[in-house]
């Protein structure tokens, strides 16, 4: 009898031990039953294409980047060191070194899968990543194309991958490979943002960039297609058309690059080209983003729009229009950066989704064209090596 009473409770207590097990396994089972469900809902795979930026220093669950994250699902931010609203009276998302690495990995901690983290670190005059914030200031990709020297060149794309990588982004929108045509374009030559105006010499620099970038696993994005040099006005400011300015060689650097085996995101430029498209500026164009780079040139990667706020854009088209087109054309990422010179808006991202899957209830953008995105979004974040 003694023996059966000092096993009885033993018994019971591993019975219980087992029981226990059981039902943890089936909670965590029934959970991540419930994560694939998300990961596969209609809302979570539109949410993935939306990269959004955002007014904040630190992360307070009252800034709604918490709720575009954690509810929204999006897919990625892009973080400024200004703000062009507010001028320079107050800090966008970038104040110090300590600061900006605490910001980025708290933003990656709300997100169900790798978030990407985007940051414009060009060099020279595009660099957000500046000595005010006790960042090593870096020469322009014009001035390194001039030296016109690889080993060169990969010690200066070194030292801004490095920095780049140390603060957490894994995105760099660089290199420029808008071909410098006119060396006055506004918003390219005069800049410096080109590394030259000869196609060889332009893609050597540009795809050694990339390739450095790449080792320390940050994705870049060649911008912008099909060509921003020639461009006479900037299409930060209002409509662009490159019409008369434009020439076809302003294709090769981008085609160049594809067929050396870049690996990264295309950005598209939001030029109106009549010699392309007589109808919509290029992130618009189903004649520009799938002939040329889907078809002709057979690129799967991911195309990502230049800032759908800028004016050459939000001036023009409304944005049911505007999302309709660029999504059907091809665009995989769509870039809200909230950061324009008339207005600031906290709905962006919930008011871009409902437009969305209104335009797919309507029958005006397919479901299969939202999986197409999301498939190739999915299968670049496995590449980060990140949660």
């Amino acid at each position: 009898m003694k023996k059966t009473i000092i096993i009885f409770p033993l018994v019971l207590i591993m019975a219980s031990l087992v029981l226990l097990a059981c039902q943890s396994s089936g909670q965590k089972a029934e959970n991540e039953s419930k994560t694939d469900v998300i990961k596969d809902s209609l809302d979570f795979k539109i949410g993935q294409m939306i990269m959004a930026g955002f007014r904040g220093t630190v992360l307070k669950p009252s800034n709604h980047i918490y709720r575009d994250i954690t509810q929204h699902h999006i897919g990625g931010v892009i973080l400024y060191s200004r703000d062009l609203l507010q001028g320079a009276s107050k800090p966008r998302n970038i104040q110090s070194k300590p600061q900006l690495k605490k910001l980025i990995s708290d933003l990656k901690k709300l997100s169900k899968v790798p978030l990407l983290v985007a940051v414009d670190e060009e060099g020279g005059k595009v660099s957000r990543l500046s000595a005010k914030f006790g960042f090593t200031s870096t020469q322009r990709p014009q001035e390194i194309g001039e030296i016109n020297q690889l080993p060169a060149t990969e010690k200066w794309a070194s030292h801004i991958a490095g920095k780049v990588k140390e603060m957490g982004f894994n995105v760099n929108f660089a290199p420029v490979v808008d071909l410098n045509v006119n060396p006055k374009a506004p918003i390219i030559g005069r800049l410096g943002r080109s590394f030259s105006g000869d196609v060889e010499t332009l893609v050597n620099h540009a795809y050694k960039f990339a390739e450095v970038h790449q080792k320390q696993g940050i994705i870049c994005a060649i911008k912008h297609f099909p060509g921003h040099g020639s461009a006479v006005a900037d299409s930060h400011l209002g409509f662009t058309d490159v019409t008369d300015t434009w020439n076809s060689i302003e294709l090769a650097p981008f085609k160049r690059m594809i067929e050396k085996g870049f690996q990264g995101m295309v950005m598209t430029a939001h030029v109106f080209n009549k010699k392309l498209d007589d109808k919509y500026p290029a992130t618009m164009s189903k004649k520009i983003m799938n002939d040329y780079l889907r078809k002709k040139w057979g690129w799967q990667g991911i195309i990502i729009s230049d800032d759908m706020q800028m004016n050459a854009i939000a001036k023009n088209y409304g944005l049911e229009e505007a999302l309709e087109k660029s999504i059907n054309a091809g665009v995989d990422i769509i870039l809200f950066s909230n950061n324009g010179r008339d207005s600031y808006n906290q709905q962006t991202v919930p008011q871009v989704i409902a437009i969305i899957k209104k335009l797919i209830k309507d029958g005006k953008i397919s479901r299969q064209r939202i999986d197409e995105s999301y498939a190739r979004i999915m299968k670049m974040k496995e590449q980060l090596n990140e949660k």
